[in-house]
């Protein structure tokens, strides 16, 4: 159930990693698993790939999918923004999650942030027409920045509201962990949803 990192990112055929055909989504920090899990069991018939470095939490997301018994989930422990630029082939997910990434609030640890504009141009490159971006967070200086990087490349365009009529699971509900404690906190979720357009020509 978990890819070999090494291996993982010398490049990643998807017919190896799931032997299951199917549509592929990708998960960017996937935490204990709430999210990806929940997708996974809703649509058996796509392959969801989740991304996470903290190994603490990935044990206990595999654990979960086990006992679940989900054969349509992988994982892999690694820097999601090498994952994506070295690893991912070209025109191959439809859809990826990025929800309460690390928004390293400090300046000098701003370039860790997996927003950024070669990530974007990247993400861009592993989609499929039509693949959608959705994400979350409650970080406001870091949510700008993740709108102008969004909004600002041409191949992306923002749908009126979160989720869109693929989002596997009810947009309005608490997505993760962190929304849910949040939820009770009654502090707000920043939350948007990109839309790959197909290239003219």
């Amino acid at each position: 159930m978990r890819l070999d990192p090494e291996q993982a990112l010398r490049g990643l055929d998807w017919e190896e990693v799931f032997g299951l055909p199917g549509p592929v989504e990708v998960e960017i920090g996937v935490g204990k698993g709430r999210f990806l899990l929940a997708a996974a069991a809703a649509r058996p018939e796509v392959c969801l790939l989740g991304v996470e470095w903290a190994n603490q939490y990935l044990r206990v997301a595999e654990e979960r999918a086990a006992k679940r018994r989900l054969v349509n989930v992988r994982f892999v422990r690694a820097d999601a923004r090498e994952l994506v630029c070295r690893a991912i082939p070209d025109a191959s997910v439809a859809a990826y999650y990025v929800f309460y990434p690390d928004p390293w609030p400090k300046k000098r640890h701003h370039k860790r942030r997996f927003f950024q504009a070669a990530t974007v141009d990247h993400l861009a490159r592993t989609l499929l027409p039509g693949g959608s971006i959705h994400v979350a967070t409650d970080h406001d200086e870091y949510w700008s920045v993740i709108e102008t990087l969004l909004d600002s490349h041409e191949p992306f365009v923002r749908l009126g509201g979160f989720g869109g009529d693929t989002f596997p699971l009810p947009a309005d509900a608490p997505l993760t962990n962190f929304e849910a404690k949040y939820q009770i906190e009654g502090r707000r979720r920043l939350r948007g949803t990109w839309r790959l357009c197909a290239r003219e020509g």
